[in-house]
């Protein structure tokens, strides 16, 4: 099979969702042609696509779509993901956990990717929406306990001025492929796109209190309480707004 029919034969198996097919046909190539052959063909896929296949990500079993996708392509398929609609975001963590701390890999060349588009900065909010107090309190003093809630955040230019600061907990502590080795390597190796996610995550948590849609407290600036800051502020990608790119989801 020529990838031009490998690519169509997946793209039906997607949108009829027989997600596993749509796999086995990735992996199929893969086992008959090699991984090179696989990786030309997911730079043609679309990105809503190759997001279809990686989050469903399933811990018990290896997949060689995970292993190959590159940063670029991870990053533009982890920005569209809130077309889901997963408020658990189950799926989110599991394939960032899977995709950029996998064997081999550099988790920071798929954060610098995912910080690079539109949109990346809410994705990362995204992922640490459950750990919000958690991660409010790393960006305080380094340390991933919970503090006391006092209704008092650190300003963006403390955050700043700590972001450089020696880490108070060395990444082999808390080396655990999830969402702590990704706030420790997002805050002492990308600060600047930290506290981006941060001041996104801080809206939506506000959001998520005043019982309003994320969209409406990532538009207002003049709250006091959120830091807005030079941030792409939850604005859609420009493929999140195609609607090619919404038909397989």
């Amino acid at each position: 099979m020529n990838h031009l029919a490998l690519i169509e034969k997946t793209q039906q198996l997607i949108a009829a969702g027989d997600i596993v097919g749509a796999e086995s046909a990735l992996v199929e190539l893969a086992d008959a042609e090699g991984d090179a052959a696989l990786m030309v063909v997911l730079e043609m896929l679309p990105a809503k696509d190759i997001l279809a296949v990686i989050r469903e990500y399933d811990n018990s079993k290896e997949s060689v779509v995970n292993l190959l996708v590159t940063p670029e392509q991870f990053a533009r398929a982890v920005v569209i993901e809130k077309q889901y609609k997963d408020l658990t975001r189950t799926h989110l963590r599991g394939m960032m956990n899977a995709i950029i701390f996998r064997e081999d890999a550099d988790p920071l060349a798929f954060i610098n990717a995912i910080g690079d588009l539109e949109g990346g900065s809410e994705a990362l909010a995204d992922y640490f929406t459950e750990k919000w107090d958690r991660i409010e309190a790393f960006a305080s003093n380094g340390s991933f306990d919970a503090l006391k809630d006092t209704g008092e955040l650190i300003s963006k230019a403390d955050l700043q001025a700590r972001s450089y600061e020696r880490p108070q907990v060395e990444q082999d502590e808390i080396a655990d492929h999830d969402w702590m080795e990704l706030a420790w390597l997002l805050r002492y190796q990308n600060p600047d796109l930290f506290i981006e996610m941060l001041t996104v995550l801080r809206a939506k948590a506000r959001a998520h209190d005043l019982g309003a849609d994320d969209e409406d407290a990532l538009d207002d600036e003049d709250d006091g309480k959120v830091e807005t800051g030079d941030t792409d502020r939850g604005r859609a990608t420009p493929a999140a707004r195609d609607s090619d790119e919404e038909s397989a989801i």
